[in-house]
């Protein structure tokens, strides 16, 4: 059986709207219309073959997670099983496992839109390093969709006080974080607002997180008191040099949320609850849904800030404004 899907057939080129045929139904598997898959970064990385999880195998269907509707017409959220039949389709075949139902009258755009980037910090603050009431929290990146979201979920999840830094300054005077600072003010002025903060939440890594590190350590009052920085993103590069005397002089205890850092069944256990919170608007992006055979045209449309492009199946759902 055919259907339609975003296809991938050469890493250097957006997907193209082409039949592909319909994976064949394993044992615990089912088969969901889509709905809606957002268009993620983490898609984007996946599509050019570049992501740490990414098989180098082709044809492929990008996409790693939507809303899809079963037989029975109940609506549910599910996450790809692998990296090579994504969900970027008109049908998706997944593990029973990996889906769970909505509550009725769900926004599906807005589920699709938002799961993804408010996942990263929702599981970072729960799972790796689970913030304490009152704990204070520097967003490093907090003018990305995933960063600005990041201060939405700190604030629910019992945080104190919340520093958004990032290097936009015009959408940095609309993160809703208690102070905000430009990284292009320096790392001294990063250090006067963040030197004292518990968890750190990373989505830029590269040279600004490097420097970023080195002043809070620096300027912290009290150095044997534990920081706990958490590598979520790497939009400003892959790696950073961090002097040995970092580790040795401070109390930092470093790591990673993401793919394998995080077992699946953890990321799946929080899944209820996160689609909750975006129920009740507590945790919120704004859905631009754009017709699945419009696929090329979504690739080239840039991100803008406060919005997620969500690919749309179904005729009867898709909208594009503006």
């Amino acid at each position: 059986m055919k259907m339609h899907a975003a296809v991938v057939t050469s890493f250097d080129e957006a997907p193209h709207y082409l039949p592909f045929e319909v994976p064949e139904v394993q044992e615990g598997q089912v088969v969901l219309d889509v709905l809606a898959a957002g268009l993620h970064p983490r898609v984007r990385t996946g599509a050019t073959g570049q992501h740490y999880t990414s098989s180098g195998t082709l044809p492929m269907i990008p996409g790693i997670d939507g809303v899809g509707r079963r037989a029975d017409g109940t609506a549910v959220y599910f996450v790809a099983d692998d990296d090579v039949i994504g969900t970027m389709a008109e049908k998706a075949v997944v593990d029973r496992r990996r889906m769970v139902p909505l509550p009725a009258g769900a926004d599906v755009a807005k589920v699709a839109a938002a799961m993804n980037p408010a996942m990263s910090s929702w599981v970072a603050l729960r799972r790796r390093v689970p913030i304490q009431p009152g704990q204070s929290v520097l967003i490093l990146g907090a003018t990305g969709n995933a960063g600005a979201m990041a201060v939405q979920v700190a604030r629910r999840l019992g945080a104190g006080r919340i520093v958004g830094a990032g290097r936009d300054a015009a959408r940095l005077a609309t993160v809703p974080a208690d102070e905000v600072v430009a990284l292009g003010d320096g790392p001294d002025a990063l250090a006067a607002a963040a030197a004292e903060v518990d968890i750190v939440l990373d989505y830029l890594w590269g040279r600004p997180a490097s420097a970023a590190m080195m002043a809070l350590l620096t300027a912290r009052s009290d150095r044997s008191r534990q920081l706990d920085w958490i590598q979520i993103g790497s939009v400003a590069g892959p790696t950073i040099e961090l002097p040995s005397v970092a580790l040795r002089s401070a109390n930092l205890r470093l790591q990673g949320n993401g793919q394998g850092a995080v077992s699946p069944r953890a990321y799946l256990a929080e899944l209820p609850a996160l689609i909750e919170e975006i129920g009740t608007g507590t945790i919120t992006v704004t859905p631009r849904a754009i017709p699945l055979a419009d696929v090329e045209r979504a690739w080239a449309r840039p991100d803008v800030p406060g919005e997620r492009i969500v690919l749309t199946p179904g005729t009867g759902f898709n909208s594009d404004e503006g």
